[in-house]
């Protein structure tokens, strides 16, 4: 079984994670985008010509499908995906979980970029799936940037500007953009007042990793064996995991696993994964 991911950068790494604890045994090839990011300030057009590069670097691979682990790409390309690679390879695409979020009932805060916050998109998914609840969308400036690099002030200055855009007594935050993700339990930490029940967080992954299995009639098997292999394409060019991706747990996760190197690359040992990650942190 091969499960391909692709998003503009690390914000794929979730959804990949997710996949890999339901099947370690998957072969997982992540394809992204660095030399062309950020994709949120692109036109649609352009943000669809850029997915469908590096969907077709991840379809090279023979993947039994492909996971579109980016809200923007998700909202612009995925009619273009599906019509260049189904039903050959499906395709699944990444939606905020607004629905479950104000399943639970409100008040709800989406967090997401400043440029899905507002948006057409984001106000149509509030109206089919909202029931009522009172839904608050707040921008995240930078965000998102700061995840992908890793940059650890940055990235709590940005989450405690979102955190004060933030109504108080909000219980439930749909975490809108891939990236947020990766930084949910400092989100958490932000914005839970003392004395309150825990604060729900609704992401993407583990619901797009399922849905990928179902697509593909597999069943979850998180016990078995871990032999899946890691392959990791940049701009079309065969990689290794960046350093800031082992910054996260989820990277680190999928370094541990077997990898697919590129030609002439060393093996990524955990102990050299570990000491990436420090030399990102820094």
């Amino acid at each position: 079984m091969k499960i391909a991911l692709m998003d503009s950068g690390t914000g794929l790494l979730a959804a990949a994670a997710a996949v890999r604890r339901l099947r370690p045994d998957a072969d997982l090839v992540l394809s992204s985008d660095p030399d062309g990011m950020p994709w949120g300030p692109r036109t649609p057009e352009d943000v669809t010509a850029h997915a469908l590069a590096v969907a077709r670097s991840a379809a090279a691979h023979g993947p039994d499908a492909l996971i579109v682990a980016c809200n923007t790409a998700s909202v612009h390309a995925l009619p273009a995906l599906r019509a260049e690679l189904e039903p050959q390879v499906p395709v699944i695409g990444t939606v905020p979980a607004i629905k479950p979020a104000a399943a639970g009932g409100g008040p709800v805060a989406i967090w997401a970029t400043p440029a899905t916050t507002g948006s057409p998109y984001q106000r149509d998914l509030i109206e089919r799936f909202g029931h009522g609840v009172e839904i608050t969308g707040v921008p995240c400036p930078g965000l998102a940037d700061a995840v992908e690099a890793a940059d650890e002030a940055a990235i709590d200055a940005a989450i405690a500007a979102a955190a004060h855009r933030t109504p108080r007594d909000v219980r439930t935050v749909v975490l809108g953009c891939t990236h947020y993700e990766l930084v949910a339990e400092r989100i958490r930490a932000a914005l839970q007042q003392p004395g309150t029940p825990a604060l729900a967080l609704h992401g993407s992954a583990e619901a797009v990793a399922a849905q990928a299995l179902r697509r593909i009639g597999a069943e979850p098997a998180p016990a078995a064996a871990p032999t899946g292999a890691l392959s990791v394409i940049l701009s079309g060019r065969p990689a290794r995991l960046p350093a800031s991706a082992l910054v996260y747990a989820e990277g680190r996760l999928l370094a541990a696993g077997r990898t697919d190197r590129a030609p002439g690359a060393p093996a990524e040992t955990t102990p050299a994964a570990e000491g990436a990650a420090a030399a990102a942190r820094r």
